[in-house]
């Protein structure tokens, strides 16, 4: 037990400098990941790593949380997945939760920094897009997946359209795809301590809270479980990382009052500032809807569905990959993520927040300063504040 306990130790204090250092969203999470546990403490090896890798990319949820709670389970099993976790996010939920406290007590929502922080988002998510584009969509077939999806949610504005496309997506994938992925190459197995029937055990729970959670807010109507769902279904739907987060919490949020629009893009812009998973924006709505107990709620909520599927999927996983149809469903399934970006990247991002010349001006500064120059997102926060308190 007492080496357990130095283990469990020893990923708070790792994972925790991790949380505190790691900028510049979940493809450089992964890069931290990799230079850290792989090089540094050799506590898993580069093929183990690149499945574990692997495995969240096709899971909804945020990849590089996932991966930092795979490796906790093989270090330290189920509870040093927890602990993993609670040190590499509780930083951004702590500074987040702080923001969103101090922007409603100030009552500053004209403020030129805060507008500032909307036009950073446009930036960060227009930089998100080319890199996704390029990478999720290098042939016309799947360019024309992700167009479709693009005209599906601008035309379709309901909170169902983005998980529609998703599936339609994925079965365009499927039947595209699936003969292509009959030749791949043999994937070596690998094993983590977690057992089939613990696993199955995660994903019922998983799916049972995805469909009885909606049922349990209809005989409530308590804003608590309304917003407990709300979140839960934000964090099992999304695939493609927590930029893609954005459309459904803002269809989920705005329009139902929890938030102005504003003070959802000004939060968005503000968890590029800060390190760890950009899932913590979740963190800064809680508090904005309903001070520190919120924000918790919405954390919780959040992350949830990402544990119960690294739990359930791992002790699936060598058999999943043999599957031939699986990775022709993730090749659609990327490519409707992108379309759905473009889409929140026009409504509500780009419509909210560039009214002027002077404001399309700043987010192409801004936007070459990630895309040309490649500085970090929290440079691109700064700058943004500063020139937002200078100018608008």
């Amino acid at each position: 037990m007492k080496s357990k306990i130095v283990t469990w130790l020893e990923l708070l204090l790792i994972s925790t400098r991790l949380g505190l250092t790691s900028f510049g969203g979940p493809i450089a999470h992964l890069g931290y990941f990799h230079e850290e546990y792989v090089r540094k403490k050799k506590w898993i090896d580069e093929k183990t790593y690149s499945e574990l890798v692997a495995l969240c990319q096709f899971l909804p949820g945020p990849a590089s949380s996932q991966v930092g709670i795979g490796i906790g389970i093989l270090k330290g099993g189920k509870f040093g997945g927890i602990v993993s976790f609670i040190g590499f996010t509780l930083p951004s939920v702590i500074v987040l939760t702080l923001f969103a406290i101090f922007l409603g007590n100030t009552g500053v929502s004209d403020a030129g920094w805060l507008k500032g922080l909307k036009i950073v988002a446009v930036a960060v998510v227009a930089h998100a897009i080319t890199g996704m584009a390029s990478k999720l969509t290098p042939d016309l077939t799947r360019k024309g997946i992700a167009l479709l999806a693009i005209l599906f949610t601008l035309l379709w504005g309901s909170a169902f359209s983005q998980v529609t496309v998703i599936i339609l997506a994925g079965v365009c994938g499927f039947l595209l795809y699936r003969k292509q992925n009959e030749q791949t190459e043999q994937h070596t197995h690998s094993q983590f301590p977690i057992s089939k029937t613990f696993g199955t055990v995660c994903l019922v729970l998983f799916f049972g809270l995805l469909g009885g959670l909606p049922l349990l807010k209809e005989a409530t109507s308590t804003m608590a479980v309304t917003l407990f769902d709300s979140f839960y279904r934000a964090g099992a739907l999304v695939f493609g990382g927590g930029h893609v987060v954005l459309p459904l919490l803002e269809k989920e949020l705005v329009p139902s009052g929890f938030i102005s629009g504003q003070e959802f893009l000004a939060g968005y812009g503000a968890a590029q500032a800060v390190p760890g998973p950009l899932f913590t924006f979740a963190a800064f709505l809680g508090g904005a809807i309903g001070g520190w107990e919120y924000a918790l709620l919405a954390t919780l909520a959040i992350f949830l569905p990402a544990f119960l599927l690294i739990f359930g999927a791992l002790p699936f996983w060598n058999g999943l990959r043999r599957n031939p149809g699986m990775n022709g469903v993730l090749m659609g399934v990327n490519a409707g993520v992108v379309g759905i970006l473009i889409s929140a990247f026009y409504d509500p991002i780009w419509t909210s927040s560039i009214t002027s010349p002077l404001h399309f001006g700043m987010a192409a500064i801004l936007f070459s300063m990630l895309m040309f120059w490649k500085l970090p997102p929290w440079v691109i926060v700064v700058t943004g504040i500063v020139a937002g308190s200078l100018f608008l």
